[in-house]
């Protein structure tokens, strides 16, 4: 049974099966001891070492100049954004991608206004992409086209290299620089069974989430060429993102990246088999097929609304979250394991037999 999943016997409690998302890792054993090992410095003023050490590893691991360690992908990936736009322009993206939904509040102080195309399970659409690139008197300069591997609202999809290839090469050919969220890179290098290089390979910058499935505590890093990298460190300290003795938890995200991503391939079995079990329950509710991690749940036919079947699963023992009015999100991650899965099968099974139509 997983740490944060197990049976307290004693106290005749079950702890509930969390999938709200991948975030709820914690570090293990091996990186608490490199945290307190790790040799520090005053990131500020002179460096850290091992904070040095993990935007080296990183930018190497995926064929990049430089990295920045910074707090948040969030940060990250804005940070992108300001090191390779223009005030009045616009930023590109799939209009379903994290960037476009969840971040674009930071176009109310970047100036920017940023622009959503259609896609398909989380890849563009190319032609309307490339009308949106052409620009013209009527039309905002595109400062920056943005993709996203795997693909959150997507169901953690994983858009084809080729893909992602020809949306390089259709800005590269129009001076447009070209941003890739990673947040879950690594589960998208897994899934496809590639190189994370290859994948970085058809974007200048490139963002990285330690804190999700790889388990670090906190973290992200931001990688792509020094002249860029070099205006994000600037920008980072205007945003309040320059930190101290930072390598006491950049040390814990050079463990995760060096040790936590081969074993990304269980969550992603994990979240098969959460689809499967659930979509053997009947008609009321249905289940994607995930390529990686994240299991979407369509309960439109149940009469519930996402909101109430959060509170009846947690009542249950399951925490997943609204996405959406009918439609959940469950993350799989290193604390759940086979016998989890099943509890979360016969959580849903329990909420679906005291439905409005039980």
């Amino acid at each position: 049974m997983s740490a944060l999943n197990a049976h307290d016997g004693g106290a005749g409690i079950t702890t509930p099966v969390d999938l709200r998302s991948d975030t709820v890792t914690r570090p293990t054993q091996e990186m608490y001891e490199a945290m307190r090992a790790a040799p520090i410095g005053d990131d500020g003023l002179d460096f850290d070492p091992s904070v040095r050490a993990l935007e080296e590893g990183v930018a190497g691991l995926l064929g990049k100049e430089q990295g920045l360690f910074v707090p948040s992908c969030t940060m990250a990936n804005l940070l992108a954004v300001l090191a390779q736009t223009g005030r009045s322009e616009q930023v590109l993206l799939e209009s379903t991608a994290h960037m476009f939904t969840s971040e674009r509040g930071a176009a109310t102080f970047t100036g920017l206004f940023y622009l959503g195309v259609r896609g398909q399970r989380g890849a563009m659409n190319l032609n309307e992409a490339e009308d949106a690139l052409k620009g013209g008197t009527h039309k905002l300069h595109t400062g920056l086209l943005a993709m996203e591997t795997s693909h959150n609202n997507a169901g953690g999809t994983v858009p084809a290299l080729d893909h992602m290839a020809a949306v390089y090469r259709m800005a590269e050919s129009r001076g447009v620089p070209v941003h890739l969220d990673g947040a879950r890179l690594f589960n998208a290098a897994v899934a496809l069974g590639v190189a994370a290089e290859e994948m970085a390979a058809s974007a200048d910058t490139v963002s990285v989430c330690l804190s999700k499935g790889l388990s670090a505590p906190v973290g992200a890093v931001l990688v792509g060429p020094s002249a860029t990298l070099a205006r994000a460190r600037r920008l980072r300290r205007m945003l309040g993102g320059t930190q101290r003795q930072a390598g006491i938890m950049a040390a814990a995200g050079l463990y995760a990246v060096q040790n936590m991503v081969t074993r990304l391939s269980d969550d992603h079995r994990h979240a098969l088999m959460l689809s499967t079990q659930i979509n053997q329950l009947g008609l009321a509710i249905s289940a994607s097929q995930p390529q990686t991690n994240i299991v979407q749940v369509d309960i439109s036919k149940t009469g519930l609304d996402s909101l109430t079947w959060v509170d009846n699963l947690e009542r249950a023992g399951l925490r997943v979250r609204p996405w959406g009015a009918d439609r959940l999100r469950c993350v799989t991650h290193r604390h759940i394991d086979d016998d989890d899965i099943h509890r979360a099968v016969q959580c849903f099974r329990a909420v679906l037999k005291t439905g409005p139509d039980a």
